[in-house]
């Protein structure tokens, strides 16, 4: 699954912090609109109660004992009537039990009887109001139950029911309106914030971004360029700070590797050629050694041992002169320079050399041009094909082939044999100074053909099915 930039990652993360923050004030604010919004009905209501028992206890000490006789209730609805119109408040009067007393003949809501749980909530708490919401046609109605006390009577005597009804035509256009201009508020602040956080997200990965490309182009062979700190912030700079001592650190790293490598390569080296030279320097310190023995017991027959003698020791000098002209090939190895040729013109050129090995070379007659030195060119091929001839020696029907092939963006050439090939468990050591398979030689031919081909862009490969076919193929930059 492909995971997003970190750029994006910012992005995102800004937008939702930004989003969400939006919806929960959003949430908050409407929650709290409502809730403001019960409140005020909530106090409405109890003022509204209070302001009734107020004139209730007003009529109670002005009315001279009037009110106390048979019509009692009704005479207290009767009193209560103009403090209701003013107060624009309906109210019922309920006995202890809670039924309904003569109610006014325009009641808009009433219980014929008060349910059994208020009525227990009022004999726990008397002084305590208790408040009832119901829904009733689609109005919430808010009705509050309380006991009446006669003015300094303890007792009560009456259950007073005030209903109300919420009335939110007015608050729910308030609130159309505040969500209205929310809506906008936030749609500014929401394309505010995606242009500060793609701002913010820019300004955080553009230098992560340099950092990721130093960091691909790092080569632990190449010199490496530093990041020149910019305007960033603390993390950024640590960053680039760590990177630049990095960089420091690999230069120092790949001097001290390419040095070790070198002497590495040059006591390997200098091991190999002091093995190679002691070779023949043995038979060469043998065959004086019995010449002088000869000599000494006068059994010298002075012309055919002096000659077994001088032919003995030009073959071991023949020896260790190809043994240094080979050291001295492969440490002077001329530079690698451009030159266009004809491949074609040069392989047919090289491989008519060998015309006594039966070598078949295989080609289309059309210009090949790739960009490889002339010289360092017919050294891969003489290489390549002495090889062949090396290890087709003793077959009874050599075989041996040098195709060149080619497609719109490589060359393709390749040396193929039947002869004694290579063991697999000997086939990463290839391309390695010094291997060899053959009895002579120093075995640096290979290692040179890689060291050429690669310098200009190509590759080397081989495969092999010992004394069925080995193939070693040459793959070169083609150029139109």
């Amino acid at each position: 699954m492909k995971t997003l930039s970190l750029r994006s990652q910012i992005f995102i993360s800004l937008i939702f912090l930004v989003l969400l923050s939006s919806v929960l004030i959003a949430t908050v604010s409407i929650f709290q609109y409502n809730e403001q919004s019960k409140n005020y009905h909530q106090m409405r209501l109890e003022r509204k109660e209070s302001q009734l028992k107020k004139a209730l206890n007003y009529v109670f000490k002005n009315s001279n004992n009037e009110l106390f006789n048979e019509n009692f209730y009704e005479n207290i609805q009767e009193f209560l009537r103009p403090a209701s119109d003013i107060l624009n408040i309906d109210f019922y009067l309920y006995d202890l039990e809670g039924n309904l007393l003569t109610p006014f003949s325009d009641i808009k809501f009433s219980r014929l009887k008060i349910p059994k749980d208020i009525i227990e909530s009022l004999e726990n708490s008397p002084t305590i109001t208790f408040i009832d919401i119901q829904n009733n046609k689609g109005e919430r109605i808010r009705s509050s139950y309380s006991y009446i006390f006669l003015d300094g009577i303890k007792t009560p005597f009456a259950i007073l029911n005030v209903p109300y009804y919420d009335d939110d035509s007015l608050i729910a256009v308030e609130l159309n309106l505040f969500r209205t201009r929310l809506i906008q508020g936030y749609a500014f602040l929401i394309i505010v914030a995606i242009i500060i956080a793609f701002l913010i997200s820019s300004y955080v990965t553009r230098s992560l971004i340099e950092v990721g490309e130093k960091l691909n182009q790092t080569n632990f062979l190449d010199k490496n360029s530093k990041i020149q700190t910019k305007k960033t912030s603390k993390e950024i700079t640590n960053i680039i700070t760590a990177y630049n001592k990095m960089v420091d650190k690999l230069e120092e790293s790949a001097i001290m590797l390419a040095k070790s490598q070198r002497e590495a390569a040059w006591r390997e080296m200098a091991k190999q050629v002091a093995h190679e030279i002691k070779n023949p320097l043995t038979p060469m310190r043998l065959s004086i050694q019995h010449f002088e023995k000869q000599i000494e017991r006068g059994n010298l027959n002075l012309k055919d041992d002096f000659s077994d003698f001088t032919n003995t020791l030009m073959q071991q000098i023949d020896t260790m002169s190809s043994i240094a002209s080979s050291f001295s090939e492969f440490a002077t190895m001329p530079l690698a320079k451009s030159e266009k040729i004809n491949i074609t013109n040069v392989l047919k050129s090289a491989l008519e050399l060998y015309k006594e090995n039966r070598i078949k070379f295989n080609y289309e007659e059309i210009d090949l041009f790739c960009e490889i030195d002339k010289t360092q060119l017919v050294r891969i091929v003489n290489n390549l094909i002495s090889n062949s001839i090396n290890a087709c020696k003793g077959l009874n029907k050599p075989v041996i082939s040098a195709n060149l092939k080619y497609d719109s963006k490589w060359i393709y050439f390749n040396v193929v044999d039947n002869g004694c090939g290579v063991d697999k468990s000997l086939e990463e050591k290839i391309f390695e100074p010094t291997f060899t398979t053959s009895t002579s030689g120093m075995g640096l031919g290979l290692s040179m053909v890689k060291s050429i081909v690669t310098a200009y862009g190509g590759n080397v490969g081989f495969s092999s099915v010992p004394f069925k076919k080995t193939s070693f193929q040459i793959k070169l930059i083609r150029l139109t």
